[in-house]
């Protein structure tokens, strides 16, 4: 497609770095995630290849979480990790907890081990992690999802105590609702423990409320930091989707054949259209457009990229070059093709 031919193939911008939240830790403007490719679409040679890339671009935070692959993803991060042999100064490594793992001879879930967020599963699930992933320490934690079972404060004092065990340095949420996010934060408050400072949730052009709006008013109160995860709306916003399920992308997986009735949208595929048009004007690919378009949002500390391919990814770290010249105006563009299938 025409769009594809116009698209920025190299990085020239130099990688911006912003604050989490009201940290003092800076993450790269874009980082790489591992979920989905990592184990189902790439090796670990094909993950060390990437990383090396996104290091080399400026990227130093690597999102993971111990759902990924049932663990594995977590292992060949770890494994290139110990390849690659940076500086465990530099770089900046998170994993996520709610989900737990499957066990093959125990397929059924047990209490305490998946789907939860009590102090019993938060310090073993740590501990798994920092074992798959050869590693110290993590940077960054997440409670991966809300537990509406287990009451917050335990949550805030296991997420602390991990903390104060050297396990982890900040952590945060992700895909909770801003009250919970909230509580938390105020229940740390009161009792003088780590706070959260981070949560990532989904982000795009097609999914924009919760960032926008729901979040707004954390951002100064408490100094809440994003990083949000699907930029391209699972692949969406690169126009991939247009004419169907093409061979070897991500709704072709099996493991994503709930994603398939949102990618084949015809609305939205209609509004992806209207946007390589505007892409094609700035001289850029679609995906590059809209990676620069979640950038643009000082609230956002980082976007998190996810690739198969390594050319896939030189495009997406390309779109640095496209914030440049995301006028307001652009924006306002943008989001007038979108704002009918936002939400």
């Amino acid at each position: 497609m025409e769009v594809f031919l116009m698209a920025k193939d190299s990085q020239n911008t130099p990688m911006i770095y912003r604050r989490l939240g009201r940290s003092g830790l800076q993450v790269s403007l874009f980082s790489m995630g591992s979920w989905v490719t990592f184990h189902n679409q790439v090796d670990v040679k094909g993950v060390r290849e990437m990383m090396e890339i996104a290091w080399e671009a400026g990227v130093n935070f690597f999102d993971n979480a111990e759902v990924y692959a049932n663990g594995e993803s977590e292992i060949l991060m770890g494994q290139a990790l110990k390849k690659l042999g940076w500086n465990r100064l530099h770089y900046v490594v998170s994993s996520k907890f709610y989900w737990g793992l499957q066990s093959a001879d125990q397929p059924q879930a047990r209490v305490n081990s998946r789907n939860t967020l009590n102090r019993k599963y938060l310090l073993q699930a740590v501990d798994g992690s920092l074992r798959r992933m050869q590693l110290d320490h993590l940077d960054l934690i997440f409670c991966h999802r809300a537990d509406k079972q287990t009451p917050i404060e335990e949550t805030v004092w296991a997420m602390h105590n991990i903390i104060e065990q050297g396990k982890a340095l900040y952590w945060g949420t992700s895909e909770w609702d801003a009250d919970e996010i909230l509580a938390a934060w105020e229940i740390a408050e009161r009792h003088h423990l780590h706070k959260p400072v981070m949560e990532q949730p989904e982000y795009h052009l097609f999914h924009r409320h919760r960032v926008e709006k729901e979040y707004a008013r954390l951002y100064d109160y408490m100094g809440l930091g994003l990083t949000t995860w699907s930029p391209l709306a699972s692949g969406l916003l690169t126009g991939k989707y247009i004419d169907g399920v093409p061979e070897g992308s991500r709704a072709a997986l099996q493991s994503m054949a709930f994603l398939r009735g949102g990618l084949l949208d015809s609305g939205k595929n209609q509004a992806v259209k209207e946007l390589q048009e505007i892409a094609v004007s700035m001289e850029c690919s679609v995906a590059q457009l809209a990676l620069a378009w979640v950038a643009h949002n000082p609230h956002v500390s980082t976007v998190i990229l996810g690739a198969s391919r390594a050319e896939q990814l030189r495009e997406n770290l390309a779109a640095l070059d496209v914030l440049n010249v995301l006028t307001p105006e652009r924006v306002e563009q943008i989001q007038a093709v979108t704002e009918k299938y936002a939400h």
